[in-house]
């Protein structure tokens, strides 16, 4: 018997199974529909009181939670690149967090974070035009099968939006442990240390290349409050560790002069598609759990 043959006998038994239960199943409509108001409403209040808590939970479940489901389904090749994920990023996080900090330091985070961040930017916009690919036909003119190249979409979607999350997230964690040492100014406002014209406040190196000069590898970045920067720091702090303000003066920053490209102004709305996964891989199955503990407390099937 073929895959789809065994798939549709089991749709057919649970149908014979659960004839005659539609008021059972009206009741466990309005428990779902109850349990997701209640829950979003206790989770939106906890993220305003407490935002670092929630953030610090939702990480840890959004790190956990796919591993359990990974583990138990065997999904080997999904465990195999969140292994290598949190090994390389435990071990920047570990640099991150060491005081007093190396001056090598904060370069090595942003580049590693920045790169997670393009990755998966790709890896998801390559799985969402596969999935195009496949709705609109396409697979046919390559010969390939609908389910292959769908699941192929949707398998490089998820790693995109899953480790662009992670790695937003782990930014964050970094960049608020180094703020304290890689930045100048202090509690009450004022810069702590003096800031040399040629060094940038972000990784404390020295900075070889002239706002007006094209850079080889890199260009020189200044702000609106006239401190440069390496473009590759500055760029860091504010888009992947999500800093709106001057490493040096604490001056609010203007994320959309930093954006000129257009390309690069998607981040934003991909940013808001990340928000909602977090919602959905963290706590969604939770709530679902509570719902199926409701149901089984009360005899419903």
């Amino acid at each position: 018997m073929s895959h789809k043959e065994s798939w549709k006998m089991q749709h057919e038994r649970l149908h014979v199974k659960h004839r005659g239960h539609e008021a059972m199943h009206a009741e466990m409509v309005l428990i779902l529909i109850a349990t997701l108001v209640v829950a979003q409403i206790v989770l939106v209040q906890w993220k305003q009181r407490h935002c670092r808590s929630y953030n610090m939970v939702t990480l840890l479940q959004m790190w956990v939670v796919p591993l359990y489901f990974t583990i138990k389904l065997y999904w080997w090749r999904f465990l195999s690149t969140w292994g290598m994920f949190s090994v390389i990023t435990s071990y920047v996080i570990f640099r991150a967090t060491r005081k007093p900090l190396s001056r090598r330091t904060p370069r090595m985070v942003y580049k590693w974070f920045l790169l997670i961040y393009k990755l998966s930017y790709a890896v998801g916009v390559i799985g969402y035009l596969a999935i195009m690919f496949t709705m609109f036909g396409f697979n046919v003119f390559f010969r390939i099968k609908a389910e292959d190249s769908m699941d192929v979409g949707v398998i490089m979607l998820f790693y995109g939006l899953y480790y662009g999350v992670m790695g937003r997230d782990f930014a964050e964690i970094c960049s608020d442990y180094m703020a304290s040492t890689i930045g100048y100014y202090n509690m009450g406002g004022m810069p702590s240390r003096n800031l040399s014209d040629n060094v940038c406040a972000v990784c404390g190196q020295k900075i070889f290349v002239d706002v007006d000069e094209e850079g080889v590898i890199e260009d020189t970045y200044q702000l609106s409050c006239n401190h440069i920067f390496h473009e590759f720091c500055i760029r860091g702090w504010c888009i992947v560790g999500k800093k709106q303000t001057c490493p040096y003066c604490n001056e609010k920053v203007d994320l959309k002069r930093m954006m000129n490209n257009p390309w690069e102004r998607t981040h934003v709305l991909y940013g808001q598609l990340l928000d909602w996964l977090r919602y959905l891989v963290a706590w969604q199955p939770i709530i679902i759990g509570i719902v199926h503990g409701i149901n089984f407390s009360l005899g419903l099937e």
